[in-house]
């Protein structure tokens, strides 16, 4: 009777996870229609965390805004530098995000409200593979403000390491007349929490 052998055990390799690299890596870590955490983990950051999800920066501190440019969701080129002089608020949104949804009518409610204390709006849609979606989302909220359409998210990178960068969607981000990041917010806007944030930058001389 010949000796039983004993069964063969497999060697189990781990699969390498190949992972992208670059732009599609960092446009990953955006937290889909979520909060996210604090700003590019920097230890010169020196932005103070507000109430309500708002964050701001002492005026000597800012930063200056990265060069955002490209086709709106009509087509249309538009480039941040010709808001020169101007309050410039940016939201990053996306016809699929419910907290978008919520925001929009006060985002669209504050832009015309403040249009005449040289504030204006930008908006940044993402994560929408079909231009016809956010377009959609445009009519029904009556937003007639532009928004760069960004699909894969390169324009949210170009934010400095260290700024007040998008980490959210949906994100809000204000710049100064001078080009430069004074505050964010990480959270869907109220219409008064939005008026709070620019207060104080209108009254800037």
């Amino acid at each position: 009777m010949s000796a039983r052998r004993a069964p063969r055990r497999l060697a189990i390799r781990p699969r390498a996870t190949v992972l992208a690299t670059g732009a599609a890596v960092a446009a990953l870590t955006l937290s889909a229609c979520g909060a996210g955490g604090t700003s590019g983990g920097s230890s010169d950051t020196k932005f103070i965390q507000g109430k309500g999800g708002v964050d701001t920066v002492a005026r000597g501190d800012r930063k200056h805004a990265p060069e955002l440019t490209g086709k709106t969701l009509d087509g249309d080129k538009l480039d941040l530098a010709d808001y020169k002089g101007k309050i410039v608020v940016i939201n990053v949104w996306g016809s699929w995000c419910t907290p978008c949804r919520a925001e929009a009518p006060n985002l669209v409610k504050v832009a015309k409200d403040t249009e005449a204390d040289g504030v204006r709006f930008v908006g940044i849609n993402t994560r929408d593979p079909d231009p016809a979606n956010a377009i959609q989302f445009e009519k029904e909220f009556k937003v007639d403000y532009p928004s760069l359409y960004d699909p894969i998210g390169k324009l949210m990178l170009r934010f400095p390491k260290g700024s007040l960068n998008p980490q959210a969607i949906p994100t809000t981000i204000v710049l100064d007349r001078e080009g430069r990041i004074a505050a964010r917010a990480l959270t869907p806007l109220s219409e008064e929490s939005l008026r709070k944030m620019l207060k104080p930058l209108i009254e800037e001389k």
